[in-house]
């Protein structure tokens, strides 16, 4: 079993974001990054199939800031190998990470391919759907737990309202993973350097052609803050004759 997993960084969202000057991006100065929590689900599942079915774990990303650290951690988790893909901007949209990450990808030997469902820094979850395209594979996302069997994977995919269908797939196949089956491994700093001194990060160069992008930026802002909450004091009929002159003065 032969297992690719795509990852990404994003900002640490446990720091002060601030926008940058041209009010559509944020300011990198001081910006911190991490793996994309849904990414490091896809390789927690990718590791925890491979602990059960054999195989390797291949973890590939486009550079960018931090990325070989996040490479090395992938490494120190259990991941057998890792692709840089360079030649691209990292801050690609969607269409054209997608079609960056395929131009490597469609020459690998692989079963599986595991991403995260979407990346906290766009929420549109796009990439499994724009990546399967590329590469002509059926997908499946929002999965919550894959089991394999032959060239068969079944999965579960959870709707709203905590409603999960459970479906069959043909490998290979891209896989948009919401959670893994169990939390995502830590591991401590001094695993991660000695990755870094061990392990290989491949580079291989990919090229972009004109892949049409679905979202742009106009402004990105800090929600506004509002007034604060007003509370009502009286018996319960002013109470409630004060609650029919605000609902009447917001009309």
């Amino acid at each position: 079993m032969n297992i690719i997993v795509p990852i990404k960084q994003v900002p640490d969202l446990v720091e002060e974001l601030e926008v940058d000057s041209s009010g559509k991006a944020l300011d990198k100065e001081w910006l911190k990054f991490r793996i994309n929590e849904f990414d490091d689900h896809a390789l927690e599942e990718a590791l925890l199939l491979k602990e059960d079915l054999g195989g390797t774990v291949t973890v590939i990303a486009l550079d960018g800031d931090d990325v070989d650290k996040a490479l090395y951690t992938a490494a120190a988790k259990g991941a057998d190998k890792l692709i840089k893909v360079t030649g691209v901007d990292a801050e690609l949209d969607n269409h054209k990470a997608a079609k960056a990450l395929a131009s490597v990808i469609k020459d690998m030997d692989y079963d599986l391919i595991l991403t995260g469902v979407q990346a906290v820094d766009d929420l549109d979850g796009q990439l499994p759907v724009l990546l399967a395209e590329y590469l002509g594979l059926p997908h499946i996302e929002v999965v919550t737990g894959v089991k394999v069997d032959g060239n068969v994977a079944t999965v579960q995919k959870e709707f709203s309202g905590g409603i999960v269908g459970e479906y069959e797939v043909d490998l290979p196949a891209v896989l948009g993973i919401q959670a893994a089956r169990e939390t995502p491994r830590y591991v401590p700093v001094a695993k991660v350097r000695r990755a870094m001194r061990s392990a290989e990060i491949e580079e291989v160069n990919a090229t972009v052609d004109d892949a049409s992008s679905a979202l742009t930026v106009e402004r990105m802002f800090k929600p506004e803050t509002g007034g604060g909450a007003e509370f009502l004091t009286g018996s319960v009929d002013e109470i409630a004759a004060k609650i029919v002159e605000l609902i009447k003065s917001k009309i």
